[in-house]
């Protein structure tokens, strides 16, 4: 399992650097106070990086309150 693990990773490794080699355009983003310019590639895995980590949180953020919720269990209505 471990080492069906380590392919699958360096897989998806290979597949975003295979993905940011396909697409080097610059694009250049202006902040109010720093102006930065990444390869168009980088800027979508970012972006993409981004989105699974606060989709992440977001939904541990829902499994936290679910369980601390008054009552105990889950999921469990007390309305007759």
């Amino acid at each position: 399992m471990r080492a069906a693990m380590v392919v699958l990773v360096l897989v998806c490794l290979a597949a975003g650097a295979l993905f940011a080699a396909l697409n080097p355009g610059a694009v250049r983003y202006d902040f109010l106070f720093a102006h930065i310019a990444l390869p168009r590639g980088l800027a979508i895995l970012a972006a993409l990086l981004a989105g699974w980590l606060l989709g992440g949180a977001m939904a541990w953020a829902g499994l936290v309150r679910q369980r601390t919720r008054p009552g105990g269990k889950r999921g469990k209505d007390k309305t007759p």
